[in-house]
C-alpha cells in the first residue's frame, strides 16, 4: 500500500508520525495518498444525487476511516453553506483535506441543487411544504 507524504513540516495537524509509531493503529487513512485525494475531491464535485453520495459517504468510512456527516444547518438553510458537513476527528486525516472534502461536497451540491433538495426532503424540512 502507498502511503502519504507527511505534510511539511510545521504545517499540518495531521498526527501523522504519532500515528504510524502507534500500536494496533487504524492506517486507512494513510493510504489517500495525493493523488487518490484529487480523485476523490473530483469524484465529491461531480455527484449525481443523494444515493451517490450516500454511497461514497460509506465508502470513505469503509476504506479511509473517515467519517462525514451531513444535514442541514440550525438556522434557515438559504444556501449551500446552510448545509452543515462535519468530518470526525482522525489521527492522520491532513488538515488541508479535512477542509476540502466539505467544500467538493458542497460544489457537487451546487452542481446538482436537486442533491440539496432531497437532502433537506430526508430531513423532513419539506414535510409539510
Amino acid at each position: 500500500m502507498n502511503i502519504r507524504q507527511p505534510c511539511p513540516p510545521g504545517a499540518c495537524v495531521c498526527e501523522r508520525e504519532q500515528l504510524l509509531q502507534a500500536p494496533d493503529a487504524d492506517l486507512r487513512i494513510l493510504g489517500l495518498t495525493r493523488q487518490e485525494e484529487k480523485r476523490l475531491l473530483e469524484r465529491l464535485e461531480n455527484l449525481q444525487n443523494l444515493q451517490d453520495l450516500e454511497r461514497l459517504q460509506q465508502r470513505m468510512y469503509e476504506l479511509l476511516g473517515i467519517r462525514v456527516h451531513i444535514a442541514p444547518g440550525h438556522t434557515e438553510v438559504k444556501s449551500m453553506r446552510g448545509i452543515q458537513i462535519v468530518i470526525d476527528d482522525l489521527p492522520g486525516l491532513c488538515r488541508k483535506t479535512r477542509q476540502a472534502i466539505p467544500a467538493a461536497i458542497r460544489r457537487g451540491m451546487e452542481k446538482r441543487p436537486e442533491i440539496a433538495y432531497r437532502l433537506l426532503d430526508a430531513h423532513d424540512l419539506f414535510r409539510d411544504g
